[in-house]
């Protein structure tokens, strides 16, 4: 890495939300901690569903004199109404809109006196399209999946069908490159059964990502190496994949629900407790359940007998609430063996001798920081591509408990005899779903040792992203003389 010596700077581009931009200021932090001659500017975009994750920002760039923010300027958004259609199809919207606005942002920071020489563009996927902007500037550009390669393969996949080909749940198996066997269709995204834009916005996205110099993965070769090399074997277009996770962010992100007094309440509660003896439910930042499947929730923890931390959006503090959303005396029932709140730090939890099983949503942050713990999973579902983790963690790679693959928003009630069965497979410890994820969990970490997988990964990336900066800067010299010369 002799030409690193020199400075260099890194533009990131994440999406806000706190499971794409979390990871993104890991591999930031990460990329810096490899090579310290690196800064990093990190391009801001606001959006509605996403309050804190700015103010996760701000907090890392204050403690890391290396990586900085910009704010695109204010721009008038798409309408609401097109984000409660689909997600994934606003966030193009939006993009579109703001291009302009990025390019600008980009050749200002080129053009300062200030700057480091510019080696890179790092795209959260959601933002493909803003290859545009590096290529029209002559920098290289690479994007980055907070979640896994068998997403990655999936969204890549849709090219071999038509824009408009929308998925339904009626739909046979299908089986794609980095999968061993085929999987329902009633396990995929939310966003390729949708007719109203969230399919089209997929398909258009994964169509950029050849485009790319490179795509950097929020897992490790020792978890998906099947899928690695299936997409390596050329059935599919894909530039070269870099494996650099776990990303985990220790610290935790500042959420304004939790005060340090009830942080504290909650490390003390679990301090008490025997070892391996709670289930820590929990089912990310957009997880929430109406209160008749609340309810069944409660009544299978009651059943069950088991010690849990439930987080739950506004828990209950007066009788009245808890007559209109839990079962009436639950918490009597659960005295001394239970705690509600409504917000908990999980990394922390997670990592806490006390737990012994999670109940979660499955998603991809989540389930890497249960495997780097070693607590196994009872997979619910929710949003996104949760279900496709789901299916993936249980029939792949045997490292869950099954409860639902294929639960969505608007699902069918889980019953609490159902919830209860989970529970306590959950906390069989003869369960080999246990020994299964105790294993992971030393690969996990040995792969981001030096001389482990990952950590490979990243020194190889940053000597891609050198070689690339300099082959493109002689290419872009070349093609401004041929401009000059034609004119």
């Amino acid at each position: 890495m002799a030409e690193m010596k020199k400075k260099a700077g890194l533009i990131f581009f994440p999406i806000p939300g706190i499971g794409h931009s979390s990871p993104s200021l890991e591999l930031a932090q990460l990329l810096i901690n490899h090579h310290n001659h690196l800064s990093i500017t990190i391009i801001c975009m606001k959006l509605p569903y996403a309050p804190y994750s700015d103010a996760y920002i701000r907090s890392v760039t204050a403690s890391q004199p290396q990586i900085r923010a910009i704010d695109l300027p204010h721009v008038e958004p798409p309408p609401q109404e097109l984000l409660k259609r689909s997600i994934p199809h606003y966030i193009c919207t939006l993009l579109q809109i703001l291009k302009p606005h990025v390019k600008a942002t980009v050749q200002n920071i080129l053009s300062s006196s200030h700057s480091n020489p510019v080696i890179g563009l790092v795209l959260d996927v959601f933002c493909s399209p803003m290859i545009d902007v590096g290529n029209d500037l002559g920098i290289p550009s690479y994007l980055f999946m907070p979640s896994n390669v068998g997403f990655l393969s999936l969204m890549l996949s849709l090219q071999k069908r038509q824009v408009g080909d929308v998925f339904c749940d009626s739909d046979p198996k299908w089986l794609i490159p980095g999968f061993p066997d085929p999987f329902p269709s009633n396990v995929m995204p939310d966003a390729v059964f949708n007719k109203e834009g969230g399919y089209a916005a997929y398909y258009n996205l994964a169509q950029r990502f050849k485009d790319s110099k490179g795509i950097i993965v929020n897992t490790f070769s020792e978890l998906e190496q099947y899928a690695i090399d299936a997409l390596c074997d050329g059935q599919i277009q894909t530039p070269s994949i870099y494996a650099v996770g776990p990303l985990i962010n220790f610290k935790g992100q500042p959420n304004p629900n939790l005060d340090q007094a009830q942080h504290d309440r909650i490390l003390k509660w679990l301090d008490k407790q025997p070892d391996s003896s709670v289930v820590f439910l929990c089912f990310g930042s957009r997880g929430s359940f109406d209160p008749p499947q609340t309810r069944e929730i409660a009544q299978a923890l009651h059943r069950s007998g088991v010690r849990f931390l439930w987080t739950m959006r506004s828990p209950p503090t007066t009788t009245k609430i808890e007559e209109r959303i839990l079962p009436e005396g639950f918490l009597e029932w659960t005295k001394g063996r239970g705690m509600l709140c409504d917000w908990a730090p999980q990394v922390e939890v997670l990592a806490h001798k006390a737990i012994g099983g999670f109940v979660s949503h499955c998603g991809w942050n989540s389930i890497l920081e249960s495997l780097w713990f070693g607590v196994p999973i009872l997979t619910w579902p929710i949003y996104a591509e949760q279900q496709l983790n789901a299916f993936r963690m249980v029939r792949e790679f045997r490292l869950a408990v099954e409860l639902r693959l294929d639960y969505r928003k608007g699902s069918d009630l889980v019953m609490a005899e159902e919830i209860e069965k989970g529970l306590k497979q959950l906390m069989d410890r003869d369960n080999m779903v246990h020994k299964k994820v105790k294993k992971m969990k030393e690969m996990a970490r040995k792969a981001v040792l030096n001389g482990g997988s990952s950590f490979s990964s990243v020194g190889k990336l940053i000597d891609v992203m050198t070689m690339n900066f300099m082959g493109g800067i002689a290419h872009f010299n070349e093609s401004i003389n041929e401009k000059a010369q034609s004119n």
